[in-house]
């Protein structure tokens, strides 16, 4: 009788066992198909509807407190104005594509070429990581993309070199914006934070072309912003 009650512990205890190693099993890979799917939201590279380039004012970044600054970027003789955060996969809707494939480091050669519009080695990682994967592009070609936009968009002569504080309008930046990008005067959005500029965001085509901004796309909502002078 002793016996056999040992054999049941011992073969409940088997079971009990095997079931909480099934679930161990099932969450783990419930777990990576969540992080895939968080991933690549089942995209396509080169399934999107249209870029954004965002255009980051350096002085407002370099002024932070919470992020890590690059010597690049925030060093005492780079006087930097605005420089290229991104190139990002859109979707009319308000969706975009992150991590659609997965990712190799960016080659040295083209990582020195891209400093000159992306002034950090990690966020050309992170830019290439999360929305150069879902461009359908190389990251050689992709990086050649953001060069061809950037170059597209005139920078207001006001705002290349202000060396003092600025306060305007959004709507008064994206005026001066559209004065000297016609073409591109329905395709912008200004970006703030702090009651400071944060960036200028032009939605362009896959062709590097004007497109409307969606609806989906925010305006920052205050009144007046600052905009910090180079330095």
């Amino acid at each position: 009788m002793i016996s056999g009650l040992i054999s049941g512990i011992m073969g409940g205890t088997y079971i009990m066992r095997f079931v909480l190693c099934c679930a161990i099993c099932f969450l783990l890979a419930a777990g990576g198909i969540a992080r895939s799917r968080r991933a690549s939201d089942g995209v396509q590279p080169g399934d999107f509807d249209y870029y954004m380039l965002s255009l980051s004012w350096a002085p407002d970044f370099c002024a932070r407190t919470d992020v890590h600054t690059d010597a690049r970027e925030c060093g005492p003789d780079r006087r930097l104005g605005f420089v290229v955060h991104g190139l990002w996969p859109q979707f009319e809707n308000g969706a975009h594509p992150s991590q659609c494939a997965p990712a190799r480091p960016v080659g040295r050669d083209i990582v020195e070429r891209t400093l000159a519009l992306i002034p950090g080695e990690g966020l050309i990682q992170h830019e290439w990581r999360d929305h150069g994967t879902c461009s359908g592009l190389s990251p050689a070609a992709y990086f050649d993309t953001v060069k061809r936009a950037y170059e597209t968009i005139v920078i207001p002569p006001e705002f290349r070199q202000p060396a003092s504080h600025v306060e305007l309008s959004p709507q008064q930046i994206e005026e001066k914006f559209a004065a000297a990008n016609p073409r591109f005067k329905d395709s912008l959005r200004v970006a703030c934070g702090g009651g400071q500029l944060s960036e200028v965001r032009v939605c362009m085509g896959k062709d590097l072309g004007p497109h409307v901004c969606s609806s989906h796309d925010v305006e920052c909502p205050a009144d007046r912003i600052g905009m910090l002078p180079v330095r």
